[in-house]
């Protein structure tokens, strides 16, 4: 709901303020806050809260006569906070010089003679017509969270993509580009500038904070309600989202554990067209956004910005504990941790990770690249779906690619989308090998795997797409992974016909179950699993399957 503009009565004299607010109430008080002060003091304070708050102020009607500052010297300060609302001097009748002067001074709008009774005649006419030139010329401020920082802040970017990710909306501020934004951030109580700074509708303030105090702010469930559940579900991507919708929707009591937000690395793609059932496409936050309202509702609980630490199992239970040491008990679990983008080790990435240099597609930052040229580099379906959003944007996107060309990872449908957009060139057998710049990205240096030839070229944003690496260290130890850290499951764990050591089953392993039976592992998460939304999903519902068969085991 919009926040009602204000009205602000300022004077000294408390019978003449009652009653300005009185007739303020009467005539106004349906559409608009009033609010009044008996000092400027007092007014500036209010209005410095307010501005905190993003309130909007659409009228001062202020004394002239006050000890300690006049009118017109509270007017002066106030349009410094918000130079777009009315101002309307009450004046005596020797003040006309006065009114005259803060014309001049401050821009006054109106003075008005005291007393200005019938206000029916003498009052309300003149401000209905100020407030609808108020309303006709002044957008009303954004009522929601806004993230107040710079560009180039590797934290603004993280706490920004937080955000994005749960769906949360926010207004964001640039202090370097934005002088109001510098001035609000500059009136919190931050001695050490730390940023980005988010200010909450309420009037809440959090200076950088971690991404749990974060969820908890924003109305995100971060604590389970119970110690014990049927089922646990580590990751809220594709397959967990679809564990998470099947264990509920059978009974279960079923809780999902996610460090960052639903929707895994599918909730970053712009558009995913090869998806069953959506025929023009659907982005992965909407995609992401629908799985989990619809785990909500059949009764799954999703923790948020909570990550887990370790596993490990207490016949008949599998014991999670999380990051900040609370531990939570299940009957069965499912590991759907997902992969993560490699990291690219080359010259000056650490310093400008955040800072022009992003993993992932960063959709929140496409729109400041506008115009710009940026750099993809990747070769498979994630990179592609990236640079066809970018180039909505983007004067050129290039995309660097290792290989010979774009046909061993990428889906036939999005190489010929990406062939027939005009600002997207594709550059294969090309790498980067070191990225240049002091606060932010501004060129990158690319070799030629070919011939060896480098070259260095200006940039103004790279995101990286170079394959993927599982996560799966709270598990280390506890179920069979490879060598490259992908769990084991199904018919890969029997050796020559051997079951794993440590099994004391009778039956072979479930096809989506661990080296330790009741763990099950869904998605890219699984040694040689098929990288798609619908594989992952259909895992995700499969290892329910298995899950009810194993329970009746125990």
């Amino acid at each position: 709901m919009t926040t009602k503009p204000v009205l602000l009565a300022l004077d000294d004299e408390p019978q003449v303020l009652n009653a300005v607010e009185r007739d303020l109430r009467h005539h106004y008080g349906h559409d608009y806050r009033v609010i009044k002060a008996g000092s400027g003091h007092e007014a500036l304070q209010a209005l410095a809260a307010l501005k905190q708050r993003n309130a909007p102020v659409a009228l001062f009607l202020v004394d002239q006569r006050m000890p300690g500052m006049t009118g017109t010297d509270f007017l002066t300060e106030a349009i410094k906070l918000y130079p777009d609302a009315r101002k309307v001097l009450l004046t005596a009748y020797a003040d006309t010089e006065a009114a005259i002067a803060s014309i001049n001074r401050v821009g006054l709008d109106h003075y008005l003679m005291k007393p200005w009774d019938p206000p029916e005649e003498n009052l309300y006419p003149i401000l209905d017509d100020l407030l609808g030139d108020w309303w006709a010329n002044v957008p009303v401020p954004y009522d929601g969270i806004r993230v107040a920082g710079t560009l180039w802040s590797a934290r603004s970017h993280e706490i920004k993509e937080f955000l994005a990710r749960n769906r949360l909306p926010y207004q964001w501020l640039d202090i370097e580009q934005d002088s109001e934004a510098a001035s609000l951030v500059a009136a919190t109580a931050n001695p050490q500038g730390l940023l980005p700074v988010i200010f909450f509708p309420d009037g809440d303030v959090l200076i950088d904070p971690d991404l749990r105090t974060l969820a908890a702010k924003c109305g995100l469930q971060t604590e389970a309600t119970a110690t014990t559940y049927d089922l646990i579900i580590i990751g809220g991507g594709p397959a967990g989202l679809g564990a998470a919708v099947y264990g509920a929707s059978e009974g279960m009591t079923t809780l999902l554990v996610d460090k960052e937000a639903t929707g895994g690395q599918a909730g970053t793609s712009s558009r995913i067209e090869n998806y069953l059932g959506f025929p023009n496409g659907i982005s992965g936050s909407d995609l992401a956004r629908r799985a989990t309202v619809q785990a909500q509702r059949l009764g799954a609980e999703i923790l948020t910005a909570q990550e887990a630490a370790s596993v490990h199992s207490a016949e008949p239970y599998h014991i999670v504990t999380l990051t900040g040491g609370a531990e939570l008990a299940c009957r069965a679990l499912v590991i759907a941790t997902g992969v993560e983008t490699r990291y690219l080790e080359v010259p000056g990435m650490e310093t400008l990770t955040g800072a022009g240099v992003y993993y992932g597609a960063a959709l929140t930052e496409a729109a400041y690249y506008r115009d710009q040229h940026v750099f993809v580099v990747g070769g498979a379906n994630s990179a592609g779906q990236a640079a066809m959003f970018f180039a909505r944007y983007a004067a050129q996107v290039t995309m660097l690619v290792r290989g010979t060309s774009l046909a061993k990872g990428m889906s036939h449908y999005l190489i010929n989308q990406i062939e027939s957009t005009p600002n997207i060139e594709v550059l294969t057998q090309t790498s980067v090998v070191e990225v240049h710049g002091q606060q932010k990205l501004e060129a990158l240096t690319l070799q030629d795997n070919a011939g060896g030839e480098t070259r260095r070229v200006p940039a103004a944003a790279l995101f990286i797409f170079i394959g993927a690496v599982p996560r799966t260290e709270m598990v280390a130890g506890l179920v069979e992974r490879n060598s490259a850290g992908f769990i084991l499951t199904g018919p890969d764990l029997l050796v020559d016909g051997r079951r794993p050591a440590g099994w004391k089953l009778r039956r072979d392993p479930y096809l989506l179950e661990t080296s330790v039976p009741g763990i099950f592992a869904a998605g890219d998460v699984r040694q040689g699993a098929v990288r798609r939304v619908a594989s992952a999903v259909g895992q995700g519902a499969n290892a329910i399957n298995f899950v009810h068969q194993y329970l009746r085991t125990v």
